[in-house]
């Protein structure tokens, strides 16, 4: 049974929480710079070189033709949150070789409220990114609707949390913190490339139809897709009901995993 906390209390606990992400952020800067690059280099560099044969027709959202890196922006968005979440989730294995991972489970709130905090609190830093990125690429002639800006908003948000939370499960089976790296190679380039992000699916389906199935099963295309539908006014409710579904199962699975009573921990207890 849950203690019953008062209002304050769990806002003081939140808070507490995304400081500590917050001081984390900050004190890394080259983090924040990183996660500019990488799609600033495909924007620039890629979709630039690629334009003139990878133009698009009419699609949906899009209500004219589109040149490549207009196409490819929502796609380096989400790439954006992808990789955030997984940095994220490489904190939660410091902190538990460290120690304050268990120092912060312990805390008489509940377990589902502590991740979600976490969880809530690396989203909030990946949106920072993912607007820091928009501005940018305004001023390199790819220039949304104005109100795109702020109807990507709870697409930036939904995608965030499942992709963080994707991170959060997965940091929750690797022991060692040098054993994430190649964990984060293995996930994010494969969910990267086999996706919607780069490329529309009817052109994949079009070239290998195995690869489309492989692309339309994979959750990072609908988090891609839930945003290039909001940053251009409009509604995609098969990618909201996949992203929303996707975060419900990776969250619970997480919160699974991190209860001392039945995931991770009690396998260590009970080989210790």
């Amino acid at each position: 049974m849950e203690r019953r906390f008062p209002a304050n209390a769990w806002a003081t606990a939140f808070r507490g929480i995304a400081w500590r992400e917050t001081l984390r952020f900050v004190q890394q800067r080259g983090r924040f710079l990183a996660a500019l690059v990488r799609p600033l280099v495909w924007l620039f560099i890629f979709a630039a070189g690629f334009r003139a044969v990878l133009g698009l027709s009419i699609t949906p959202p899009y209500q004219t033709y589109v040149l490549y890196e207009v196409y490819v922006t929502p796609g380096l968005v989400a790439m954006i949150q992808l990789f955030n979440g997984m940095q994220s989730s490489l904190s939660m294995v410091y902190d538990r070789e460290t120690g304050a991972m268990r120092t912060l489970l312990v805390s008489p709130f509940p377990r589902w409220f502590l991740l979600g905090s976490k969880l809530m609190a690396g989203v909030i830093v990946s949106i920072i990114q993912a607007y820091a990125f928009l501005a940018i690429a305004w001023f390199w002639d790819i220039r949304p609707p104005a109100w795109g800006y702020v109807a990507v908003f709870p697409a930036l948000i939904l995608s965030g949390l499942m992709l963080g939370a994707l991170g959060l499960f997965l940091s929750s089976a690797i022991r060692q913190l040098e054993n994430f790296a190649g964990v984060m190679n293995f996930v994010i380039f494969p969910m990267f490339f086999a996706s919607s992000a780069l490329y529309p699916l009817w052109r994949m389906q079009e070239s290998s139809p195995l690869l489309h199935d492989i692309c339309a099963a994979n959750p990072f295309t609908y988090a891609v897709e839930l945003i290039r539908f909001a940053l251009y006014l409009e509604w995609n409710g098969q990618a909201l009901a996949v992203v929303a579904g996707c975060l419900a199962a990776f969250f619970g699975a997480a919160v699974f995993m991190y209860d001392p009573a039945k995931g991770l921990w009690s396998r260590r207890k009970e080989r210790g």
